[in-house]
Formats: structure tokens, C-alpha cells, sequence
């Protein structure tokens, strides 16, 4: 049987008993075919294996060829946001809600992995977005996101005023709840919820969405993902102002910083089963008619 991979990680949703049960069989199935497994050490924590090869999740990027990450789109951002610096190939197994980005069904993961681990995949390079928090000049904080960058207030119902820059050309003045700027892989997830566009994952593209504006002309607009975004925060805001990245990590802003928003230099290498169809999941997921005829 030829081989795509030798190493494999995996990775967990933490406290979750069906994700383990579905590691646990990973595990034994991955072994009993002479794979080398690793196991992201706090996922392994929880599995009542012995002799697990536990690593951390940077060690994991460094040594493994393909990660597998159980859990929902969330454990898998969390997971993304760190292996896209490692040369890794990643994919998912299913143990959310939505599941946007795993492919794999929990009940029946052998022969469509199987047929991957033997190199009938297809591969996507999902890019992500860093973003950068400026107070006079100094870098006071940064991290990165896959699906989006979000800028927003802690309180509802209340607005912000911020200046947004493309490419260091003013764009346009705007006091709303806030500003999403997304990924095409995040235009499926908060973005929509707030009325953006769904980016296909092949586009290089970026859609900044407002959140709440307080106008009728403000709309959602595409630029391209190579463009440089800043939010220059009007000095009149509160001091309750944040900068997320995935809804996982804050970044706390205040009156009179600027927010700078690029693309980042590393991507995230995810792998599909042969028989993936972008337009069969938002089928799937988003209740969309079937066809006609």
C-alpha cells in the first residue's frame, strides 16, 4: 500500500466524550496500519490510552506530515491558526454543528481517510489574516485569524467611530457597532450572520462588513486579500473597544490606536476527500434548494 503519510497528529475538542471515543478509534485504526500517531498533549490527557507519543502542538506541526483535528469548525481554527507556520497537510473530523471545515463523518471515517492517507486528496490553501494593534507608533499586540478579524465593543448597542483605510487610501468614515473583516474561508461564519458576501475559498479576496451601521448606504465591500486594512479609532470612543481574531483571542484597543490588517505570509494546507464539492456543503449546510431537474 503506498503511503502519503507516515506521521500522523492528532488533535482533539477538549472534554468532549464523543470526540474521544472517535480518537481513541483513530488511534487504534492508525496503528494497527503501522502509522506513527502522535498525539497533541493535552488531546492525549484525556484518552484512556497507555503509551500514547504525547507532543505539544508546535511539535506536532514540526514532526508530523498530516494533523487530523476532531472536534467542530472552532477546535479547528484554533488548531489552523498555529500550523499554518509548519509545513502540514490538516484535515477534519466532524464532532461539531456546522462543520464547514471537516470533511470526515465521525460514523465512517475508515475509507474516505484511507483513501487520502494513499494520496487521493485534493488540497486548498486557506490564507489567513494577522492583525496588528498600533498605540503612537509602538506594535502593542498582534495575532492571527482564519476566519476573521472583528472589531467591536464590549458593550451591545453601542457604537464606535473609526476611519478605514485601503492600501493607505481613505476609504470612508463609519460609526456603527463595529467592522468585520473576513477571509473567504470566515464568509460562511460571522460574516454571514451580519449580511456579507460568500467569498468561494479560491478567491483572493478580503470582504469588510459593518456591523449595525448607522446608514442606509453603508454596504459590504471585496478588495483584494493582498490589500492593507487600517481602522484609525476615533479619539471620542470608550475605552471598551476590542480586536478579535476568530472570536478566540482579544485584543484590547483603545481611543486613537490604529488597527492594520494584511494577509499573512504562512497558509493553512487543508486536504479533502477526492469527492469534495464546495457547492454540495453550502448546500448541505445552508438549507439551499436541491436541483430542479
Amino acid at each position: 500500500m503506498t503511503k502519503a503519510f507516515n506521521t500522523i497528529g492528532l488533535i482533539g475538542k477538549p472534554h468532549h466524550e464523543g470526540a474521544n471515543n472517535t480518537l481513541t478509534a483513530l488511534y487504534h485504526w492508525l496503528t494497527q496500519q503501522s502509522y506513527t500517531v502522535l498525539v497533541e498533549e493535552l488531546t492525549g490527557q484525556q484518552l484512556d490510552i497507555d503509551g500514547l507519543n504525547l507532543v505539544s502542538i508546535t511539535d506536532l506541526g514540526l514532526q508530523a506530515e498530516l494533523a487530523i483535528v476532531v472536534g467542530g469548525d472552532g477546535n479547528m481554527l484554533g488548531a489552523a491558526r498555529v500550523l499554518s507556520g509548519y509545513d502540514i497537510a490538516v484535515i477534519g473530523v466532524n464532532r461539531g454543528n456546522l462543520g464547514f471545515l471537516t470533511d470526515l463523518d465521525p460514523d465512517d471515517f475508515e475509507h474516505p481517510l484511507q483513501q487520502v492517507l494513499q494520496g487521493k486528496f485534493v488540497t486548498e490553501n486557506r490564507f489567513l489574516l494577522e492583525a496588528r494593534v498600533m498605540r503612537h507608533n509602538t506594535l502593542k499586540s498582534c495575532n492571527s485569524a482564519v476566519n476573521e478579524v472583528v472589531l467591536h465593543l464590549d458593550k451591545v448597542a453601542t457604537m464606535l467611530e473609526f476611519e478605514v483605510y485601503i492600501d493607505d487610501h481613505f476609504m470612508l468614515s463609519q460609526r456603527a457597532d463595529g467592522l468585520i473583516i473576513t477571509t473567504p474561508t470566515g464568509s460562511t461564519a460571522y460574516s454571514l450572520s451580519a449580511g456579507g458576501p460568500i467569498l468561494t475559498p479560491n478567491l483572493d479576496a478580503i470582504a469588510l462588513v459593518p456591523m449595525f451601521p448607522h446608514t442606509l448606504s453603508s454596504r459590504p465591500i471585496v478588495v483584494d486579500s493582498q490589500s492593507e486594512v487600517k481602522l484609525k479609532l476615533s479619539y471620542d470612543n470608550s475605552e471598551h473597544m476590542n480586536v478579535s481574531c476568530d472570536s478566540h483571542v482579544s485584543l484590547p484597543v483603545l481611543p486613537g490606536d490604529e488597527v492594520i490588517i494584511r494577509r499573512q505570509a504562512n497558509h493553512l494546507r487543508l486536504v479533502h476527500p477526492e469527492n469534495y464539492d464546495y457547492f454540495k456543503i453550502l448546500r448541505t449546510k445552508l438549507g439551499w434548494g436541491s436541483r430542479l431537474f
